[in-house]
C-alpha cells in the first residue's frame, strides 16, 4: 500500500439468500483502497465460508454503481436493484453461486464515501504507472 493510500471501510448488514428456510442475516464489510482507485471489495466473515476462512470479493466501483440503478455485471459478480430499496449481489465461483441482499442506502453510503476520497473520473490520477510496472519488473 502507498504511502499515500487511504481505505474507507465500511460494516453493512446483508442477507444470504438460500432455498427457504435457510435465508440467514449476516455482517458483511464494504472496502475501498484509494491504492486501487477503480476496485470495491465485499468482505465476508469467516463463518459464512465453507472452509472457514475470510472471503473477500473485488469487482469495480463502477459495477456496484450502476448496480443501483440497473442489473449490471458480465461474469463473476452481477449486481441489480430489488424492490424499492434493496440491492441484490450475486457472486459466481466453479462451486456454484451465492445471492446477497443488502440495504441500497448502506451501499450509497459507501459509494458516496469513495466518491469523497476519489472523485469519479480521477481514478487514474493516484496510480502512479511507472512505480507499478517497475514493481512488476522486479518480480519478473
Amino acid at each position: 500500500m502507498s504511502p499515500a493510500s487511504r481505505v474507507v471501510e465500511h460494516t453493512v448488514r446483508a442477507r444470504l439468500i438460500a432455498e427457504p428456510p435457510a435465508t440467514r442475516s449476516l455482517t458483511a464489510a464494504l472496502r475501498y483502497d484509494s491504492a486501487d482507485p477503480f476496485a470495491v471489495r465485499l468482505v465476508f466473515p469467516p463463518h459464512i465460508a465453507l472452509d472457514g476462512g475470510e472471503v473477500c470479493w473485488a469487482f469495480s466501483r463502477e459495477l456496484l454503481e450502476e448496480g443501483l440503478c440497473h442489473p449490471s455485471g458480465d461474469g463473476d459478480v452481477h449486481v441489480w436493484p430489488w424492490q424499492v430499496h434493496r440491492t441484490v449481489v450475486e457472486l459466481h465461483t466453479p462451486e456454484g453461486a451465492a445471492v446477497v441482499r443488502f440495504g441500497s442506502t448502506d451501499l450509497r453510503r459507501f459509494l458516496d464515501t469513495t466518491y469523497a476520497l476519489v472523485p469519479r473520473g480521477e481514478e487514474q490520477r493516484g496510480i502512479d504507472l511507472d512505480a507499478g510496472l517497475a514493481e512488476l519488473l522486479r518480480e519478473v
